[in-house]
This record gives structure tokens, sequence and C-alpha cells, in this order.
């Protein structure tokens, strides 16, 4: 298996170059952002997830993976927001139980598995994609909410997310084994790469506005431990866990440990934008993150895969 740095950097580049493409548009065309991830949010994620479900053919073992990761990565979430809630403000606090439940598992980590993995494993590693994108539209959602709106409130905004009923309509179409017209499903054929691009884009139209103060040593310093340190211990823990438990495909193993080493999710900039919760101090610990996955990605892996037995 390559995991040379070499392997990584085309995934690296691309998502530089929409950041890059992001940060001319906001100096050089004056675009405001905040629209951008109001559509990304509302209309562009959940098209994106309900083609994915109706392409996938969801299977029980498949949603019931979908299922496992949700209740992990909430919990994980949840757990952060207890640990930090007295040591940094309610939006800083709100932004790292957030960061703490996801991670850049479609942006960067779907071109990475493309190249690590089998069609099968792709398979896995989408639809435990799905339960963290879940999370980032439901508990994430709400988390993030609860660092500037009230209970009530933040519940309003979680019913107002179309990402949830695009999940549920996908489902039940699914169950009820019906089939798309061709058209149709080609025409959504747009909506990933869309996501891809704006989700990236939005980085660097935040970072263009993004002034000295914004810099939180402390903030981007929890940011980078929970990702590169907390994630890959969860993620080897549970590979650990199911081989103790029960046979493993190496194909799952590997889609695990994966999620464990991408950087911060782009999406973290997303809803920070839309609930107006220090976007410029996220987007700054993304992107730090970003710039040292092509370095820990196969530093990381190989280490991981050496202690379970899989390299």
């Amino acid at each position: 298996m390559d995991l040379a740095p070499g392997a990584l950097m085309g995934p690296l580049m691309m998502l530089l170059g929409y950041v890059g493409l992001g940060f001319i548009a906001a100096q050089r065309l004056k675009i405001d952002p905040r629209p951008i991830a109001t559509l990304l949010v509302y209309l562009i994620a959940p098209l994106t997830i309900f083609r994915a479900l109706m392409n996938g053919g969801p299977t029980t073992q498949y949603l019931l993976l979908t299922l496992t990761l949700f209740i992990l990565v909430s919990m994980m979430a949840l757990t952060v927001r207890w640990v930090t809630q007295h040591r940094f403000g309610p939006q800083e606090g709100a932004l790292l139980a957030f960061s703490a439940g996801t991670g850049n598992t479609g942006y960067f980590g779907l071109p990475v598995a493309l190249i690590l993995l089998p069609p099968e494993g792709v398979t896995l590693y989408l639809f435990c994609m799905l339960g963290i994108t879940l999370y980032e539209f439901t508990v994430g959602f709400y988390l993030s909410a609860r660092g500037h709106f009230s209970v009530r409130e933040s519940l309003i905004k979680i019913t107002r997310l179309p990402l949830v009923y695009a999940f549920l309509s996908a489902l039940l179409l699914s169950t009820l084994n019906v089939t798309l017209p061709d058209t149709l499903m080609g025409s959504l054929a747009v909506f990933p790469a869309t996501y891809t691009l704006l989700g990236m884009m939005i980085i660097g139209m935040t970072l263009s506005q993004v002034t000295l103060a914004a810099w939180d040593s402390r903030f981007v310093a929890t940011c980078v431990g929970l990702r590169y340190l907390l994630w890959p211990l969860v993620m080897l823990g549970a590979v650990f866990v199911l081989q103790h438990l029960t046979p493993l495909a190496p194909e799952l193993a590997m889609a695990l440990l994966l999620l464990g080493v991408v950087p911060m999710a782009s999406n973290v900039v997303v809803v920070a934008m839309e609930l107006g919760i220090q976007p410029q101090k996220g987007a700054l610990a993304v992107l730090v993150t970003t710039l040292l996955a092509p370095l820990l990605i196969p530093l990381y892996l190989g280490i991981m895969l050496s202690l379970t037995g899989l390299g």
C-alpha cells in the first residue's frame, strides 16, 4: 500500500487551490461568503447526500455502520463540550464541540480513500462518512447553535435543516424499491462536485477577512489535538475492539483508520458562518490541520497499520 506523501499531494493541492480561489474571489470580487454557507447547508448538502444514498443501495449492515459512527462521534462531541465548557467562551466551546465530532471526510478523505481502498472499502468508507455528516447537521449543529442561541431556538433550527428530511426520504424510497428516472439522477450529479468546490472556497473567503486578532493559539492547539491525537486514538481503539469481538474485514479497518487521520472538517467554517460563531477562528484552525495532513497521514497510517497487524 502506497502511503508516501507524494500519493496525497494531488488531493491536497486540489483543496488548497479551491481555498485560494475563494480567497481571490472574496478579495477581488467582494463576494460575501454568508449566502454561500446558507446555500450549502440548506440546498447543496441535502441533495448531495440524497443522491449518494439513492446510488448506494443502503443495506441493513451499511446503515448499522452509519448509525454506529453517528453515535460514536456524537458521544465524542458531547464529551468535549463537557470538558471544555468552563475553559473556553461559549462560542469557542461550541465550535470545539462541533469539530470534535467530525473531520474532512469528504473533501479530503474521499479522494484519499479512492487511492488507498478497493471499491468495497470505498463503499464502507462512504457509509461511515454518512454517519459523521448526519452528526454535523443534527447533534453537531445543535451544539454549535447552543453557543449563540437558546435550547428552543437551537432545536427549531435543526427542524428546519433539510438534510435530515433528505436522508429520511432516500431511505423511504430505497425501502419501497423506488427507482428515480435516469434523467433526474443525472441532473443531481453536479451537486457533489459543487459541494466540494464551494465548501473549500468558503474557507478562503473567510480567511480573506481574517485579522491578526482572530488568531487564538490555545484554540488552534486544542483543535489540532482533537484532530490528530483524540481521533487517531479513538479509531485505533475501535479497530482493536472490533478485531477482538469479530473477524474484521481489512477494508473496513482501513476505512476507520483513515477517518481518524483526515484534517478538520470544512463544515466547521460553514456552520460557524451560518450561525455567526467565530468563523475566522474556525477557518484558521481548518487551514492549519489541512497543511499538516500530507505529513501526518502517511506517518499515522503506517504506525496504525503496523499496530493492528494490517501493515
